[in-house]
């Protein structure tokens, strides 16, 4: 995707989060963002022919290891898309930025498989201890 529609994508985020867009580098594909009360984070973009994934990344070293979970993310099998990352980094500054936590999809998926095998280990177990 051009540089330029990345950058118009973030700025459309940025109006519903505490984030903003505050310098766009189309040389470096770099684009820096800020909210207050000081976290701030850099998204560099990939080249379009390139392949590689976005990077994420932070110089202040308080707002670093908030990153983990989106930098995990980025890592993780198949294209991620500009916004699905930066929901990733949003959920992670959350806790920074005074805002509640979110429950997670996948964690609400993963609780309601635990659920239904509940009963299946439940009736395993019942016929284990008839014997």
């Amino acid at each position: 995707m051009a540089f330029e529609a990345l950058a118009e994508a973030a700025e459309r985020w940025c109006a519903r989060t505490p984030f903003q867009l505050i310098a766009a580098e189309e040389t470096e594909r770099r684009m820096d963002f800020y909210a207050e009360p000081g976290v701030s984070f850099y998204v560099l973009c990939p080249e379009p022919a390139c392949g590689d994934n976005f990077h994420v990344w932070s110089e202040s070293e308080d707002c670093l290891p908030f990153l983990q979970l989106a930098q995990d993310y980025i890592s993780s099998c198949g294209k991620k898309t500009l916004h699905e990352i930066l929901e990733k980094v949003f959920k992670s500054f959350r806790p920074l930025l005074g805002l509640p936590d979110v429950d997670d999809d996948a964690f609400e998926e993963y609780n309601a498989d635990v659920e239904e095998e509940e009963p299946e280990a439940d009736h395993q177990q019942m016929g284990v201890s008839q014997q």
